[in-house]
């Protein structure tokens, strides 16, 4: 949290919300892998959400490597950088109000183009799993806030989830549409997140 504070006075302020590219300690991350890949007692970093910030290390899960198989999974494992004439305009009232020059939505694609790509690198098969469309993004969203609520008593507004989800909007479209080109499997959700067999 500490850091993203930091990226939000030096690059924007939107890097403070958790979540996009460049808000991850990809470093860790790679070190985690090659960790995993040894014989040992290894430590899985965990984020807690109710914290926003990395949990202690002490809460920090340990595994026994070697590991056979490793399952990456997160929002935007795998992304690639959207072409730059695509980020010209605002596609929401988030980038419309809070970037409308770009600054924040070129950085983050930046950050997929440079400091991710070693992380997705090590990607040997990757699976998309593809909601039906944007829009129930916000209801799954209400849905997770609300669970959260009834186990800590906290949790995000309505205001706070309509504004966090434009933040994941521009790039979930990008990657539903170009990721589910070259992705090893995709499997589309309907609106309760079950697959769609085709």
């Amino acid at each position: 949290r500490a850091e993203r504070a930091r990226l939000a006075a030096e690059v924007h302020p939107l890097a403070a919300v958790r979540g996009p590219p460049g808000t991850h300690d990809v470093d860790l991350g790679l070190a985690l892998l090659d960790a995993l890949e040894r014989a040992g007692p290894v430590r899985q970093p965990r984020f807690d959400k109710a914290a926003d910030d990395r949990a202690p290390e002490s809460a920090w899960p340990v595994a026994q490597g070697p590991a056979d198989i490793v399952l990456f999974e997160g929002w935007c494992v795998g992304a690639k950088p959207q072409p730059d004439a695509a980020l010209g305009a605002p596609i929401n009232v988030l980038e419309t109000q809070e970037d409308p020059h770009g600054v924040w939505r070129r950085w983050v694609n930046g950050q997929l183009a440079g400091p991710y790509r070693p992380l997705f690198a090590r990607l040997a098969r990757l699976i998309l799993l593809r909601a039906p469309h944007f829009s129930v993004v916000r209801r799954w969203r209400g849905e997770a806030e609300a669970e959260r609520r009834a186990q800590t008593g906290g949790g995000m507004s309505a205001a706070e989830i309509d504004r966090f989800v434009q933040v994941y909007e521009r790039l979930s479209g990008h990657i539903a549409e170009e990721m589910a080109g070259r992705a090893d499997v995709v499997i589309t959700l309907d609106a309760n997140r079950n697959p769609v067999i085709q």
